[in-house]
């Protein structure tokens, strides 16, 4: 990887494993639809002139259909049920329990017939990846409700399938424009809920503020700009490694910024889901070229 590659790749690490710190602390003052509006306005304020000035809007909106279909499942959703979560859940957990993403998608391309089998070794890491996540709500289960679990879980299989419409129905799209598009849609959804609360925001404090900002900037409209860049640098394989480490970035930052404690779910799970990722969404080696016999 070259040091553009590296330097893109650490960013992304980064900026995609602090927004469950950055949620977590926006939602003790600001409700999650509010949470969720701001994010959407600031990114699309930010992605939509771009866009516009390229002519890509009309183009993309050619797709509609798969527009609104992975709009639902990679933003309008998610990022709702995630702010609702971290109003109980830490953002360390938060962040560990979305990191069974890849097992998903490996499942759902599987079903939907991708070509890429599932090996003894991507089947292995699923394993573990499950054992992790046992793990981190076997032994830090208790005070976790229900409800804030299952909600990251709909976000788990929201964000491993919408990489699959975007694939299959979107591939045509330049990925920022499929983007500015998704946070105008998202917005205008939510609108209608958040507007009433924007009192909210107005009597936030500071630091409230600053999260807001930092998730619409950095977090959504920098962060999707700098993802497709080091997707051009480095492929799309090389690219999603980047969801190996958000988790760590995560668990690291609620414990050191957050005073979130350190438990024995986090020691266990932690290696145990990065490692089940890693496996998991291990590329199949190519298969041998069959030789051809000499004789005629």
């Amino acid at each position: 990887m070259s040091r553009r590659g590296w330097v893109l790749f650490v960013a992304m690490s980064v900026i995609w494993g602090v927004p469950y710190l950055l949620i977590k602390v926006a939602v003790d003052e600001v409700s999650p639809v509010v949470v969720v509006f701001v994010r959407c306005v600031v990114g699309a304020a930010l992605l939509l002139p771009w866009v516009l000035a390229r002519g890509q809007v009309r183009p993309a909106l050619r797709h509609w259909r798969a527009l609104l279909v992975f709009t639902a499942l990679e933003m309008t959703a998610p990022w709702l049920l995630l702010s609702y979560a971290e109003v109980t859940l830490s953002s360390s957990l938060t962040g560990l329990l979305v990191a069974s993403v890849p097992f998903v998608a490996a499942l759902a391309a599987r079903l939907l017939g991708d070509e890429e089998r599932l090996t003894p070794v991507r089947l292995a890491g699923m394993g573990l990846g499950v054992l992790g996540i046992a793990a981190l709500l076997g032994f830090d289960v208790e005070g976790i409700a229900l409800l804030p679990v299952l909600a990251v879980v709909l976000v788990v299989l929201g964000y491993g399938t919408a990489p699959l419409v975007a694939s299959r129905a979107l591939g045509d799209v330049p990925g920022v424009a499929v983007s500015a598009i998704a946070l105008v849609l998202t917005a205008v959804v939510y609108a209608p809920f958040a507007v009433p609360r924007w009192e909210q925001v107005t009597t936030a404090s500071t630091q409230a503020l600053g999260s807001l900002a930092a998730l619409g900037v950095v977090c959504t409209g920098v962060a999707l700009v700098l993802f497709f860049a080091l997707i051009r640098e480095v492929g799309p394989q090389r690219a999603l490694v980047i969801t190996f480490v958000n988790p760590a970035v995560a668990v690291l930052a609620g414990v050191l910024l957050l005073d979130e404690p350190f438990t024995l779910g986090l020691a266990v799970g932690l290696p145990l889901v990065l490692l089940g990722c890693v496996l998991a969404t291990r590329r199949n080696a190519p298969a041998p070229a069959p030789v051809e016999s000499p004789v005629p």
